[in-house]
């Protein structure tokens, strides 16, 4: 038995992307089917479990705190970053639309919908060599990534149109319909029962996120060369649906896919306590002030320290060239409660449920239950000891394959950067500490920066290693679509009634980030080419 369905456009996900290209569709008049994977409680993907960190040019927020900034310089900004190369026009054209059109695709829709943002905009990114974000544009939501879900359905539950919309939840769609060369309908199963289905449309978008989740399979197998092998341990930090396989089918009706070694991740990923997935991991915000060193204890330099918040791409890189690909921060109890966060709303609770007192509160003081919480529940990757000798022998319980930390290398480290530190800043003659008298500038900054902290500081302990390895987040290639999200072939032609929306094409183009990020630009990626590809297809109907 199999149940059919018929409507002017049926989308192929349900993440942000999904959403915003509906709530836009309405508001066209048109007739929407969403189909979703998963139940109705997780509606709204991978957006939902995020910080809720949205890239924009040019914001009231950026003009109230006098940051001077435009779509050309942003622009800029997006280039460095992205490095494209020659045959990039698709992914360069998005770039361009993006910071010419943030307010008014981006900030206008969530503003819209009641999402709030936190008054000082954030400054990520920063660029580590080359300058990447030249000025703060990350700005980060009240009541985080949930917060932005939870507005954007609630934009649609009371849109004048909800009438013309219908959302099937725990079904999976597993292909496409193509008549005479036009994509004229999905066809796929109902999760629960296996009991299939098939929805006639006019138009087909698909919204299915990336390939960085699932079983990691892909991941694997389209890593980025230069890169090497990829580490025998990664941590899945992405969608348990973003398995690829609409990719595949796309690819079959004669879909171009462009730049899938093009991934983004994150250096400091610990194995999250939920085990809600083979794999599954929890992105920290790494701290600033910690010593970033391999498995042997040794200060990982390329030939810079490590610094979070400048090069996110570097970051990674510079780790899978670590031996065992892993790596361990060392820092002390002072530091951890005033810079160490996690990258989402589910432990970063003041910010998820909105208690502006209690951000204020944690800013000042230090996040003190957040750091006992990770203790508490990720005892696997960190260490605590009151000394240097019993958090080295901690660590090596925890080593993998075979590899020992040192403990007079670490211990040569640790004391090179505190009496460095000790001598006072007109002798801070190391880029680590260049970088922290930099961020302090920067009062979105300067509140999250330890002041010049010791290591082993016998007024700061006990002392905390981090075992961190390589997290997957974000397929930064996908599906190549051009400005309307039309899905492209092979020669580079539209296919009929096939479109691509969000992470499922490279957040515009097949790779509008080339092969780096400036933060902020998935959410905004998804809104961006949601509207802007339901304009269009509204437009041509």
């Amino acid at each position: 038995m199999s149940a059919s369905y018929e409507t002017e456009v049926v989308i192929a996900g349900g993440g942000l992307a999904a959403i915003a290209t509906a709530h836009e569709l309405l508001t066209h008049g048109m007739r929407v089917l969403m189909i979703e994977k998963g139940p109705r409680e997780t509606w709204g993907g991978l957006a939902r479990e995020s910080f809720g960190g949205v890239h924009m040019i040019g914001t009231p927020h950026q003009k109230r705190m006098k940051i001077d900034d435009s779509p050309e310089l942003a622009l800029r900004d997006w280039l460095a970053c992205a490095q494209f190369g020659d045959n990039d026009h698709w992914p360069l054209e998005w770039a361009k639309f993006y910071c010419e059109n943030s307010i008014e695709y981006i900030f206008e829709y969530l503003d819209g919908n009641g999402v709030e943002f936190l008054p000082i905009v954030n400054w990520p990114e920063r660029g580590l060599t080359t300058t990447y974000n030249t000025v703060p544009r990350w700005h980060i939501a009240l009541g985080t990534g949930s917060e932005i879900i939870a507005c954007a359905i609630a934009g649609l539950e009371r849109h004048p149109g909800r009438e013309r919309l219908e959302v099937l939840f725990e079904h999976e769609v597993s292909g496409f319909d193509i008549t005479d060369g036009r994509a004229t309908g999905v066809y796929g199963k109902r999760m629960d029962n296996g009991e299939e289905f098939r929805v006639t449309a006019e138009h087909v978008v698909i919204a299915s996120g990336g390939i960085c989740g699932g079983d990691l399979s892909k991941v694997r197998a389209n890593w980025y060369a230069d890169w090497g092998e990829p580490p025998e341990h990664l941590l899945n930090g992405s969608h348990i649906y973003a398995d690829g396989m609409l990719h595949d089918r796309a690819a079959e009706v004669g879909a171009r896919l462009t730049h899938l070694d093009k991934q983004w991740h994150y250096a400091a990923g610990v194995h999250h306590p939920a085990k809600r997935k083979p794999n599954d991991g929890l992105s920290l915000v790494p701290p600033r002030s910690a010593l970033w060193v391999n498995a042997l204890g040794q200060r990982i330099r390329t030939p810079w320290p490590l610094i979070p918040y400048s090069d996110t791409r570097h970051l990674v890189d510079s780790i899978v060239r670590q031996p065992g690909k892993y790596s361990w921060q060392v820092l002390n109890w002072k530091i951890a409660i005033k810079e160490l966060a996690v990258s989402g709303g589910a432990y970063m609770t003041a910010f998820r449920d909105k208690k502006k007192v209690r951000i204020l509160l944690d800013a000042l003081f230090g996040n003190k239950a957040l750091i006992r919480r990770l203790i508490d529940e990720c005892p696997d990757d960190i260490v605590v000891a009151d000394n240097l000798r019993d958090l080295v022998a901690g660590m090596n319980e925890r080593n993998l394959y075979g590899l020992q930390t040192d403990y007079d290398t670490l211990a040569s480290e640790i004391d090179y950067f505190d009496r460095m530190i000790r001598r006072g800043p007109k002798y801070h003659n190391d880029d680590q500490l260049r970088w922290i008298a930099n961020f302090r500038k920067y009062p979105g900054d300067r509140l999250r920066t330890c002041n010049f902290q010791p290591i082993d500081d016998p007024k700061a302990r006990p002392l905390i290693a981090i075992r961190e390895f390589i997290l997957t987040r974000k397929s930064l290639g996908g599906i190549q679509t051009d400005l309307g999200g039309r899905v492209l072939n092979t020669e580079g032609k539209a296919i009929p009634g096939l479109y691509a929306v969000g992470e499922s094409a490279g957040f515009g183009g097949g790779g509008i980030h080339g092969i780096g990020s400036l933060e902020g630009t998935f959410l905004g990626g998804c809104v961006l080419t949601g509207r802007a590809t339901a304009r269009y297809i509204a437009k041509g109907a």
